[in-house]
């Protein structure tokens, strides 16, 4: 897989889904970001983030609940969400965010 670094700092935005296993919540969420990715394709990026595998970047991130949506776009995070977002709610903002 690319370095985080690079897909971070790409023009093309990346929405990353923190999650854990062990979080009900979580388990919501795949089929949201498959919707917005059959209606987005190639404009948006998605990755998906253990937090429980990723403890450093969850520290650096200051996640402190999941699920949390992070959106990055040229290295820099432009938008956060924590808690599920239905595909309805989250398509506008992203789509506002990829102008």
């Amino acid at each position: 897989m690319e370095n985080l670094q690079a897909i971070l700092q790409s023009s093309t935005p990346v929405l990353i889904d923190c999650f854990a296993t062990w979080c009900g919540p979580c388990q919501m969420v795949p089929p949201i970001l498959k919707e917005v990715k059959d209606k987005l394709g190639d404009q948006l990026r998605i990755i998906k983030i253990d937090i429980d595998k990723n403890q450093q970047l969850s520290a650096q991130w200051q996640i402190s609940s999941v699920p949390t949506l992070l959106l990055f776009r040229d290295g820099k995070l432009i938008w956060r969400q924590s808690g599920v977002v239905p595909a309805h709610q989250l398509l506008p903002i992203l789509k506002q965010q990829l102008l």
